[in-house]
């Protein structure tokens, strides 16, 4: 079978779309007077439908103002950390050989595209967070007394967006404050989507999932090894060994690290089969990779059923501090752990309301939950770069436009907008250059 067929199929699909909307664009029934019009390669099709709504959750002027001023805040303090970030990272590609160089799939933070992010749960989080990313830019649009033109989607060969119209008079016409607000909602909605699904997550496991036992999750037994012959197998949980407990990662390394082949050692052990804790005489194998050591055969989570739980809950509470339990909660997906499904899921059983339940089920509610929060999360701190024509882009640009109004008091009111849009291409070329080093960079070392 031809390895690149899926790619094949999916390039004669998007030159099919390119070639219907061309023949529809001469033809006339795309057009930007039109309900369905082009945005670059993508066609944008736009209703009224929903005005009135967006006018009615407007009128709350004095909340909208509120909320979208700390809109601003969020936005530039994630705007200053994100470009931190890629400076810090941009130090780091300069250690890292080409083999541990990202790959470009993983900066684009889209499903099916980025290998961690899956496509099911990927799409249905990318669909809530930009719905409502859209919805709050027009409600507060309203809410600033500048006019909603239209609602809709932005379609390239299937749905990748949604959009809500401004009045460009409006926009134009209104002071930089209120152009900012409007800007800063869309990364207020998404940081605010992120808050309520996590919140969610959090009371859902910790009312309802409790670790098997307290040790470190089996994730992989090789065949023929000690472990394998001693009847361990992937989803059971190492309590001790020899009669020191394997708590964590570290713990479980540190008590097979004096061990020596042949050796024997007791290994007590949850079993996922027999739902019951047994101990077990192990004679270690010589390792293959530590010469002199004992080998027992098994791979283990990077965090234990209970740290599990504890970062899907309380990340800021982990016992090795708040900034290493927001990483975790993060890199969950590069670890396999996101979304729980097969042999992660075994290391718990399920309690309070949701006992009974089956587990497939009620993962997969939990796995929605993560996933929501996890891009709506992504979105916010995607939308707060300063480029055009992102949110962020735009708040650069007045921000710009602000701090030279304080010190050339005698520029004109155009002068400045001028001078805020050259500093946002400027700001623009950097993020591009800054994204674009950490996969050239170390490949050019």
């Amino acid at each position: 079978m031809d390895p690149y067929l899926g790619y094949e199929i999916a390039g004669a699909v998007i030159v099919a779309y390119l070639l219907l909307i061309l023949l529809l664009g001469r033809a006339g029934y795309i057009a930007p007077n039109r309900a369905v019009s082009f945005f670059g390669p993508a066609l944008m099709i736009k209703t009224q439908r929903g005005r009135a709504m967006i006018d009615r959750w407007g009128r709350f002027r004095r909340f909208w103002t509120w909320a979208s001023d700390l809109g601003i805040a969020l936005a530039a303090l994630a705007m200053v950390t994100i470009i931190v970030l890629l400076l810090l990272d941009a130090v780091v590609s300069l250690r890292i050989p080409a083999s541990e160089a990202p790959s470009v799939q993983e900066a684009v933070g889209l499903p099916g595209i980025n290998p961690i992010i899956p496509i099911g749960y990927g799409i249905l989080a990318l669909v809530v967070g930009i719905v409502l990313h859209e919805l709050a830019h027009g409600i507060v649009a309203r809410s600033q007394g500048i006019g909603v033109k239209s609602l809709g989607i932005l379609l390239f060969v299937v749905p990748v967006g949604a959009f809500v119209e401004q009045d460009d008079a409006d926009m134009n016409a209104a002071s930089r404050r209120r152009r900012d607000r409007v800007a800063a909602a869309g990364v207020l909605a998404n940081f605010a989507i992120a808050l309520v699904f996590f919140v969610a997550l959090s009371a859902v496991i910790s009312t309802s999932v409790a670790p098997n036992a307290n040790g470190v999750g089996v994730a992989y037994v090789q065949a023929g090894s000690p472990a394998a012959n001693a009847s361990l197998v992937p989803g059971d949980i190492i309590t001790s060994i020899n009669g020191t407990a394997t708590t964590s990662a570290n713990l479980f390394e540190s008590s097979l690290a004096d061990t020596t082949p042949s050796e024997t050692v007791l290994v007590t052990y949850y079993s996922e089969s027999s739902h019951a804790s047994t101990t077990v005489s192990v004679v270690l194998a010589p390792s293959t990779t530590v010469k002199g050591r004992g080998f027992l055969g098994v791979a283990v989570t990077f965090l234990t059923p209970k740290e599990l739980t504890q970062t899907l809950t309380s990340p800021l509470s982990s016992s090795n501090g708040p900034f290493v339990g927001a990483i975790d909660w993060l890199v969950l997906p590069l670890a396999g752990l996101e979304p729980m499904s097969g042999t992660p899921t075994t290391y718990f059983h399920l309690t309070g309301v949701f006992a009974g339940t089956d587990p497939n089920t009620f993962w997969i509610g939990a796995n929605i939950l993560y996933w929501i929060a996890w891009m709506s999360l992504l979105l916010g701190l995607s939308n707060a770069l300063p480029m055009i024509p992102l949110d962020g882009g735009l708040l650069f640009r007045d921000f710009a436009a602000s701090i030279a109004a304080r010190f050339k008091k005698g520029w004109s009111a155009v002068r400045l907008d001028e001078f805020g849009a050259r500093a946002a291409i400027v700001s623009t070329l950097l993020v591009l250059v800054l994204l674009a080093w950490q996969f050239i960079v170390p490949r050019l070392l």
